[in-house]
C-alpha cells in the first residue's frame, strides 16, 4: 500500500512578510487572489483526505483553494513559539540574544517556553506516520514549518537542518511511500508546471 501526502503551504500573510513568529494573523490580499487563482485555473490537488494546520492562514487558505471540508489537525499545529508569539526574529534577538542563539544552535532548546525544534519534528513525523495507513491521497494546508520539520523527517537529517530549508507561500511538496520509507518531491509552485 502506497500513501501520498501533498503539503500545499500557506498563503503569505502579513506576518510572513515580517518575519513574525506566528501570531494568528490572517492571510492578506495578495494571499488570497494567489490562492483563489491556483483553484481557479485548477491547480489544487484533490486528495481522498484533506487536513488543514489550525492557524487563520491554513484555515483561510484551504478556503481560498476550494479544500471544502478540511479536517482541522492539531498535530500539524506549527512550532510553539511560546512567549516570543507575535514577535519578530529581530525583535527578540534584541531582548534575549542569548537565548536565541541557543534556540537557534540546539534543536533541544526551548528558552520562549514554547516547543524544542525536535519535539515539534518528533509530532508532525509522527502524525505523517498516521497517514501511512491510509491508501491513496491526502492533501494538508500547513504552515511552512511543518513542511520544514517533514522534510527534515523523510530525509533522516539532523534537526539543526531545520533551519535550512525554505517553503515559500503556496508551493507544494509530495511524499509517498510509507511509514519508515517516504519519498519526497519538494517545493513545485502550485500554479505552473508541475
Amino acid at each position: 500500500m502506497t500513501s501520498r501526502v501533498i503539503l500545499i503551504s500557506a498563503a503569505i500573510s502579513e506576518a510572513l512578510r515580517e518575519a513574525r513568529f506566528d501570531d494568528g494573523s490572517p492571510v492578506d490580499a495578495s494571499g488570497l487572489r494567489a490562492a483563489r487563482s491556483a483553484a481557479d485555473a485548477g491547480a489544487v490537488p484533490a486528495g481522498g483526505r484533506l487536513w488543514v494546520s489550525p492557524t487563520a492562514r491554513c484555515r483561510q487558505t484551504a478556503e481560498a483553494l476550494g479544500l471544502e471540508g478540511a479536517a482541522e489537525t492539531p498535530e500539524l499545529a506549527p512550532l510553539d513559539v511560546g512567549r516570543w508569539r507575535g514577535a519578530t526574529l529581530t525583535e527578540v534577538s534584541a531582548k534575549e540574544p542569548e537565548a536565541v542563539a541557543r534556540w537557534l544552535a540546539d534543536p533541544t532548546a526551548a528558552p520562549h517556553d514554547g516547543e524544542s525544534v525536535v519535539a515539534f519534528c518528533d509530532r508532525v513525523a509522527e502524525h505523517l506516520d498516521t497517514a501511512a495507513g491510509f491508501d491513496g491521497r491526502t492533501v494538508a494546508v500547513v504552515e511552512p514549518d511543518v513542511v520544514r520539520a517533514l522534510v527534515v523527517r523523510v530525509l533522516g537529517a539532523p534537526e539543526q537542518a531545520f533551519w535550512r530549508v525554505d517553503v515559500p507561500p503556496l508551493t507544494v511538496t509530495e511524499l509517498s511511500g510509507r511509514a519508515g520509507r517516504w519519498n519526497l518531491r519538494a517545493g513545485r509552485p502550485l500554479v505552473g508546471p508541475a
